[in-house]
């Protein structure tokens, strides 16, 4: 594990988990490929547990014990809390993804033993792991289990960073109070014809490409190329660069 783990103690219980799952998944099988799954949900899982419980001193959320205890009931509700209270560090993390993997996760652990899981659904759902581990404690925890996923996890990032800059600029307008906002919800925001028809249209080409990537679906291995995270990153420059001062 990375040195820096060391500093961060908390950190070491779903790290460990998650390596474990990222470990299972290299060793490819039927049997574990539903352990990788089960065991990357609930590294998930307890990392969001572990970070919404952390002190104030540490994290400076103002999450209050019974809020905390709550949230810490179901899957969800952590995904709520984190998006109500932390929703900086879920850039380049898809919630509503995480959470249709959880519900993978429960049919394979209570439906038994005949069921099985695409290994490319595992890997893009660790890749998420892997991104919301270092969001939550700062640094990287393993390398993703395939150059094709590592490439989901620039992408997904360069377009968490594209969301927050055009929802903080949505904000900062007071066009809309500060909760987490899509690229294309913040953009209804703007007015008609400040965002040119060709970036709309390429984002709306990029946004699809992130959705059939996000939700496993087969040909996102086909159409992500690494040039589309140099054309979202391209964008957030546009969009830093022409938004009006306040």
């Amino acid at each position: 594990m990375n040195d820096k783990s060391r500093e961060l103690p908390w950190a070491s219980g779903p790290g460990e988990i998650l390596k474990h799952g990222l470990d299972l998944l290299r060793r490819d099988t039927d049997t574990n490929r539903r352990l990788a799954m089960i065991s990357i949900d609930n590294a998930v899982e307890l990392m969001m547990k572990t970070y919404l419980g952390l002190p104030k001193r540490v994290t400076a959320l103002t999450i209050s014990r019974k809020e905390y205890h709550d949230a810490a009931e179901s899957f969800p509700a952590l995904l709520d809390a984190l998006e109500k209270y932390a929703a900086d560090k879920i850039v380049g993390v898809d919630l509503g993804a995480i959470e249709w993997y959880h519900r993978l996760r429960n049919e394979l652990y209570h439906q038994g033993n005949g069921l099985t899981v695409e290994r490319d659904k595992i890997e893009i759902y660790a890749e998420f792991a892997n991104i919301l581990f270092k969001n939550l404690f700062g640094y990287e925890l393993a390398a993703a289990p395939s150059e094709k996923t590592e490439l989901l996890g620039d992408f997904m990032l360069a377009w968490g960073e594209l969301e927050r800059v055009l929802a903080d600029e949505v904000v900062r307008r007071g066009l809309a109070p500060r909760r987490v906002l899509t690229a294309m919800q913040a953009l209804q925001y703007f007015p008609k014809g400040e965002i040119s028809g060709r970036d709309l249209q390429e984002l709306a080409e990029l946004r699809s490409v992130r959705n059939a990537a996000a939700h496993g679906q087969p040909e996102w291995r086909e159409t992500l190329k690494p040039e589309m995270v140099t054309r979202i990153r391209r964008l957030t420059e546009h969009f830093l660069s022409t938004t009006p001062a306040a």
